[in-house]
């Protein structure tokens, strides 16, 4: 069982159910200190054409757009990473930020594109909060080292088994708000 402070962090390939579950898990807790975001895809014509970020205060804003002007690329996408600096990572900020719950989703090739970014996950993993998020698959440096972080829990999450994780850390995180 985790901890009152435990980090969890979700892993699994796109469009398993990842941000699905941290969503649904968030609306169904009575806990008003939650502070964080989530990506979720931009689509046109039923084609995807970048990602956007919204935060859980409901501001929102594109982090990668195939039409976005930057140095700064993953694939075909343009990522704002000034934008995404201005007005996300400050949410994330343990010192700054009355919470009890950060929920960083996801941490990925395009986020981790930002060293105040990278900083902020490692300051929240480091914090005495618990952290609830989602982490990319596939092997990076950076994301292998946050995954091996002393305090994180990383759970896969797959269509089968997405339910069943999300009830799990659903109950966990009620008993912990209990507590």
């Amino acid at each position: 069982m985790p901890t009152k402070s435990a980090k969890i962090l979700l892993t699994g390939l796109p469009g398993c159910g990842k941000t699905s579950a941290v969503m649904k898990i968030i609306s169904s807790l009575e806990c008003e200190k939650v502070a964080g975001f989530y990506t979720q895809e931009i689509r046109e014509n039923r084609t995807r054409k970048g990602f956007g970020w919204k935060r859980l205060d409901g501001a929102g804003g594109i982090l990668a757009h195939v039409d976005v002007k930057s140095r700064f690329k993953v694939g075909r996408y343009g990522v704002d990473i000034a934008g995404f600096e201005k007005d996300v990572v400050p949410v994330l900020d343990a010192e700054q930020t009355d919470t009890e719950l950060f929920v960083i989703d996801e941490i990925g090739k395009m986020e981790m594109l930002s060293v105040p970014f990278r900083e902020a996950v490692w300051e929240a993993l480091e914090s005495g909060e618990r952290v609830l998020g989602t982490i990319m698959l596939h092997s990076n440096p950076l994301a292998d080292e946050i995954k091996r972080h002393p305090g994180v829990t990383v759970i896969p999450v797959t269509r089968e088994n997405h339910t069943e994780v999300m009830a799990r850390l659903l109950g966990w995180l009620k008993k912990v708000e209990k507590s």
